[in-house]
């Protein structure tokens, strides 16, 4: 008998996020090939092979993938990372879940809302400004609202404003952060309902729900967009909220042909139980993946996995996957402030060893400075479990208490947050 050839897998991404990934696919037998810009990624020092390619480099990735001989490409967490994922595949010849000509519907935020708006699906009010934009435009609009880039990933350059004025003051720096060269931005209602986050799987065209959460926030300063700083599992109003949820997704994969692959949503619940959509992304949400195993032992990586090389046992997982879960779960995100040279992490590593923590990361060294860093969006993340959600919420509040890390200059490094 013919000894079947090995697969060989491109994987997009190697920082911490990635090491799973390729653990479990050299476990399976699959060759791996880690590819991004980060020459010291640390999914890389495990993988069979590696390149240092910016991904955004779609024609050289997808050359290297042909040299390779890849039969299989997987990626997740990011727009970023999906994005060019879905180009790569294409110039590549490689299985994927998604084409170039869907992307605008998931990166251009206008036309994203436009297109569900076709489709019957609720967004919150939104125009696009222009630079001279009159007040006029804004008739219909209540302050405050949220501006916005029309194509940038990571809650980048948005801003909360409460008038014309503001948003002619902030113009330049929302056009900042805008991935293209754009002399408009992004005007929508500040919506106030309930928050949440859901991530689900396509199977044969069908939206199977992973997990629905709470997505909390601190209270808004200002002009600043809101921190999300805990996600909570099961949402409180999980049973009331799911089945329009779903409904929500499969219209969009169903309007945009999506028959497989990951699938999430941000969205706001408003009082007459009207879903309003946010956000929906082509993939899983980072840093939410660990809470979701832990909370129900469903393996993101394996799904991933499973989506190149076994689809039969993704549909058997998927069909018998229960998204409540049985139990209550949070992630807990800590976000530093920028500039501050690190002195002492001891409060982080102290609640690490608190009984309610599954698992802890602290993203930083002592010494380092805090910003903008690749693969450090956060101080410091925990993933709590209780047994009950008042019992998650003093757990959380002792945190908050906790958590101070202090720089070199004496300040306080840790973002202050607030049970909402």
């Amino acid at each position: 008998m013919e000894k079947q050839a090995q697969h060989r897998l491109v994987i997009l991404g190697s920082m911490d996020d990635f090491q799973e990934l390729v653990r479990l696919a050299k476990k399976r037998g699959i060759y791996t090939i880690c590819c991004d810009g980060y020459p010291n990624g640390v999914a890389k020092t495990i993988a069979d092979k590696s390149y240092t390619i910016d991904i955004r480099q779609a024609d050289q990735v997808a050359q290297m993938c042909i040299n390779e001989k890849a039969d299989g490409i997987i990626t997740s967490f990011s727009d970023l990372l999906f994005e060019q994922a879905t180009l790569i595949a294409d110039k590549a010849g490689l299985p994927w879940y998604a084409k170039p000509d869907v992307l605008r519907y998931y990166r251009e935020k206008d036309q994203a809302k436009a297109f569900m708006t076709r489709l019957g699906i609720h967004v919150p009010r939104n125009i696009r400004l222009s630079r001279d934009f009159s007040d006029d435009a804004l008739a219909n609009f209540t302050f405050p609202v949220v501006i916005k880039p029309l194509d940038s990933y990571g809650s980048k350059g948005i801003y909360v404003v409460e008038s014309a004025t503001e948003i002619r003051q902030l113009y330049s720096k929302v056009l900042e952060k805008s991935c293209w060269d754009r002399n408009d931005i992004l005007i929508e209602e500040y919506c106030q309902g309930r928050e949440y986050n859901i991530m689900s799987w396509i199977v044969d065209g069908k939206v199977y729900p992973i997990s629905l959460g709470d997505r909390e926030k601190n209270p808004r300063k200002g002009s600043e967009i809101p921190n999300v700083t805990r996600m909570v599992y099961p949402a409180r109003a999980f049973h009331n909220v799911l089945d329009k949820a779903v409904e929500v997704l499969q219209k969009f994969a169903d309007g945009i042909g999506q028959k497989s692959g990951p699938l999430s949503m941000q969205f706001f619940m408003q009082e007459d139980a009207t879903v309003y959509v946010c956000e929906i992304a082509g993939r899983l949400f980072g840093y939410e993946e660990g809470v979701v195993e832990g909370c129900c032992g469903l393996c993101v990586e394996e799904l991933l996995l499973d989506e190149v090389y076994n689809k039969s046992s993704l549909a058997k997982t998927m069909t018998s996957h229960n998204p409540f879960f049985q139990g209550y779960y949070a992630s807990l995100y800590f976000i530093p402030v920028s500039g501050k040279q690190i002195k002492d992490l001891t409060a982080c590593y102290e609640l690490c060893k608190d009984d309610h923590v599954m698992a802890g990361k602290i993203f930083y060294q002592e010494g380092e400075f805090t910003g903008e860093t690749a693969g450090k969006p956060y101080l410091a993340r925990y993933y709590l479990k209780a047994a009950s959600y008042e019992e998650l919420d003093r757990v959380t509040q002792y945190f908050y208490e906790k958590m101070h890390v202090s720089a070199v200059d004496g300040s306080e490094v840790s973002v202050r947050f607030f049970l909402s």
